[in-house]
């Protein structure tokens, strides 16, 4: 047998392994020195933005420059920029000697918790961040590969609005941005940041995205400010009463989050969106869950008083119910009398709303129906079961609501429960009367699964209202009407008012008991996770806007 000779084992020097060829030896030329030396100089231009005065300026309102933004949300290393160089075409009105690279905004993709979202964050530093042709351009590209790749769209606005050197191409620029914005709704979650002012036509993208952020006392977003308007109607109006954190989130219901700080805006932006799917191709989050799903919800019996006119606070049963401090709650300071957001059931995401009985008892009016609408109509573009709790006396009453067009705005409600396709489980803890009913509870509307406590009434109206129509004549003839009203409204509510009518008749799936509330729950958005239907054919419907 041939025994092979051993290889001469003897250990290189790594001088000896890494030997460099002559060639390679030569200095390198003067050409490539100078190239890469430009390189180097115009990268720290252009990461400089505005300036380091600009930007001691940003910081002592409380404000992070655009790139300490991004690299506040980004994971470590993460972030690559796009078109870092793109400087303004225009030469009029001292616009060439006022060119910057990037042209005052930043875009790019980041990893947020390992998920990869694009973005676009406005330099304030730079021309005050506004939007001229390259500027608009920028933030449109990222939309669009934001779109492409089926990944979440942020922007960071923080903007004096059109570059007005520029003229009609700013406005052409805020064209093609409300465009991207409209195409990609409903195919990828799209959130808007106002971290600064955020003027004219600047708001309508924001308003196009499906959730608006922003921080207290640095954030204003309005169409006309202040100086035009007391020109033009002679009105005093501060810019934070006009368009600040409060006045949006509390009145106008234009933005859905307000917070404290620029630090807690993007950390609650991170939070929102480890609830979210990248695009509507991708089925929406599952985490890893420790809170038992057959865990005790008979605490409930505490919470819900036992007058059906008493009131409660709704989010003592949502937090009762799912994943403990899972409940992100959206749209909180506006139409109060319905609360939404999203929360999860044993790790599965699910979007809840839910009647506040401590506000205008629960009832829907014209902004709380819009709220829950739009709500929907965001979970079931993303594929993200619905779970109302239901406990509504009906629609508000009176010439307000009336004349503000409660009939439409509560059909948007109606036509958001008719058209999600997403599973859909309703739970009536107490009331569910008359119109509102079915608008948060029908099987007939939608409604895959209808859950009811044994507290449950569910009716076209209160049994006081509907004995004193259906036994008028009764009451009117006795010598005690009082007495005889009293026992009406009892007999009325034992036969028509309690939980197994509904059920008698299908319409409720089943009365559950108040301690197995979270385990009914898991199981039937578990049993319906599989589900699939088909709308007629159409290019759109024609919501009653």
């Amino acid at each position: 047998m041939k025994v092979l000779e051993k290889p001469n084992m003897k250990k290189r020097s790594r001088s000896e392994n890494r030997s460099v060829p002559e060639e390679d030896k030569r200095e390198i030329p003067k050409a490539h020195r100078d190239a890469v030396a430009h390189l180097v100089k115009k990268k720290e231009s252009m990461l400089a933005g505005g300036g380091e005065s600009r930007q001691a300026k940003q910081r002592a309102k409380g404000k992070k420059t655009a790139r300490e933004r991004i690299h506040f949300l980004a994971d470590k290393g993460s972030f690559v920029e796009n078109q870092p160089y793109v400087s303004s075409r225009s030469d009029d009105f001292g616009m060439d000697k006022k060119k910057f690279s990037g042209d005052g905004v930043i875009s790019g993709s980041v990893l947020i918790e390992g998920r990869q979202i694009w973005l676009t964050s406005q330099d304030f530093t730079v021309l005050g961040g506004s939007l001229g042709e390259q500027h608009a351009e920028k933030i449109a590209n990222a939309q669009m590969n934001a779109l492409k790749t089926g990944k979440p769209f942020v922007q960071i606005n923080d903007s004096g609005g059109a570059r007005i050197q520029e003229g009609v191409m700013s406005l052409e620029g805020y064209g093609k941005i409300f465009r991207a914005n409209t195409l990609a709704s409903g195919v990828i979650p799209q959130i808007s940041l106002i971290m600064g002012p955020c003027a004219g036509g600047a708001a309508y993208s924001p308003a196009l995205t499906d959730f608006v952020f922003m921080v207290d006392k640095t954030s204003q977003m309005y169409i006309t400010g202040p100086d035009v308007i007391r020109a033009v109607t002679g009105e005093n109006v501060t810019g934070e009463a006009l368009g600040g954190a409060e006045a949006h989130n509390s009145k106008s219901g234009n933005a859905h989050f307000r917070c404290a700080s620029e630090d807690e805006c993007l950390t609650t932006l991170k939070r929102l969106l480890s609830y979210l799917p990248s695009s509507n191709r991708e089925a929406p989050p599952i985490v890893d869950c420790t809170d038992n799903p057959n865990r005790d919800t008979g605490e409930i019996l505490h919470i819900l008083p036992d007058k059906a006119n008493k009131p409660y606070d709704i989010r003592k049963v949502i937090d009762l119910v799912f994943d403990q401090e899972s409940f992100l709650e959206v749209h909180k300071e506006f139409a109060a009398s319905m609360v939404v957001g999203f929360a999860r059931l044993a790790g599965r995401t699910v979007g809840v709303y839910g009647n506040q009985p401590i506000v205008f008892a629960g009832s829907l009016d014209k902004d709380s129906s819009d709220k829950a609408a739009r709500f929907i109509r965001f979970c079931d573009a993303f594929g993200i079961p619905l779970v109302s709790l239901v406990d509504v006396p009906g629609y508000m009453p009176g010439t307000v609501q009336e004349y503000g067009g409660i009939i439409r705005h509560g059909a948007k409600l109606l036509y958001a429960v008719a058209e999600a396709t997403v599973p859909k489980i309703a739970l009536v803890l107490r009331k569910a009367y008359g119109g509102a009913y079915i608008g948060m509870a029908s099987k007939a509307l939608g409604y895959d699964r209808v859950l009811a406590l044994p507290t449950a009434e569910i009716a076209v109206m209160g049994a006081a209202g509907a004995a004193n129509i259906i036994f008028r004549n009764d009451i009117n003839a006795a010598r005690d009407p009082d007495l005889i009203r009293e026992i009406k409204i009892h007999e009325y509510q034992e036969k028509f008012m309690n939980p197994f009518a509904a059920a008698s008749q299908g319409i409720v799936d089943d009365v559950i008991a108040p301690e197995a509330i979270r385990q009914e729950l898991v199981r039937s958005v578990e049993m319906m996770a599989g589900k699939m239907e088909d709308l007629p054919r159409k290019k759109h419907g024609n919501i009653p806007l």
